[in-house]
């Protein structure tokens, strides 16, 4: 692969105002993407000692404390189900999309070297990073459905949603770094505040308990965190609890309205990257 297949020559005009999105420019820059999300992968176990199997070390170990503690301890409920199934469930989404966010957050930054260099949509870089949590959650996966099978918990029909939930995941770790992404080129204290972003936000999500909790008149204001949607769609899809309708609506709308956002901001930014990178 050369470089002009890399970066397709362009003819370009100067823009004013609100942008337009270009996401066909995506599409023209495909090997760019999938050159970029490679790339992530490769050097994010490059000389690690137990390379792809930190995908793994994440969440399980995270499984255990908060069985120990929160399941056997605190006697949290977890809707019938085993503790250790139940938190895990939630852990995959979750480690996908505090991964992702992290990734993507930090994406403009680290790649100042190529954006200063030359053109291409720089949509590409956050959402290559998003894209690249996907293998780690992939091979996640594989214990989850282990414990599956160690618990006796057969899957209904409604796993065939799973890929939806994945998505729904996915777009809003993208929805969210697209906004700090950008941001962080022009206020480097976005870095910081990420990590402390990601802790809150994770109890503040149903990890360790059950959104089941939550009273009924709250739950419609509860959903507005999207990964309330994520986490109740992930264990309705592999656990077979109850039908998480009334808040993946709700999770989903600001899901989508963080998106077209912060897709707009980032646009609008574009053109400043290269001079304050």
């Amino acid at each position: 692969m050369n470089k002009q297949e890399l970066f397709p020559r362009k003819k370009f005009k100067p823009t004013h105002g609100w942008v337009s999105l270009k996401l066909g420019e995506l599409v023209e820059y495909h090997e760019l993407l999938f050159f970029l999300t490679l790339r992530d992968i490769k050097v994010r176990y490059k000389q690690t000692v137990l390379g792809a199997a930190w995908a793994i070390i994440q969440p399980f170990f995270t499984m255990i404390v908060f069985s120990i503690f929160l399941g056997k301890l605190a006697k949290v409920p977890s809707d019938g189900l085993p503790y250790p199934i139940f938190t895990y469930t939630a852990l995959l989404p979750w480690t996908l999309f505090a991964n992702s966010l992290l990734a993507s957050s930090n994406s403009l930054v680290t790649n100042q070297n190529l954006i200063t260099k030359i053109y291409f949509p720089r949509l590409v870089i956050p959402i290559s990073a998003v894209i690249g949590g996907v293998v780690d959650f992939a091979i996640a996966l594989v214990v989850m459905l282990g414990m599956m099978l160690y618990y006796h918990i057969a899957p209904t029909i409604a796993i065939i949603t799973l890929p939806l939930f994945v998505l729904f995941a996915v777009l809003s770790a993208l929805s969210v770094g697209l906004w700090l992404s950008a941001l962080n080129v022009q206020y480097r204290d976005v870095r910081y505040m990420v990590p402390f972003l990601t802790q809150f936000w994770m109890f503040a999500s149903p990890i360790v308990y059950s959104a089941s909790l939550v009273p009924e008149k709250w739950r419609m204001l509860y959903g507005l965190n999207p990964m309330v949607g994520v986490v109740e769609g992930f264990r309705w899809a592999l656990l077979g609890t109850s039908n998480p309708s009334g808040f993946m609506l709700v999770s989903l709308g600001v899901t989508l309205v963080l998106l077209v956002g912060g897709l707009f901001y980032f646009r609008r930014m574009e053109k400043t990257f290269a001079d304050m990178v």
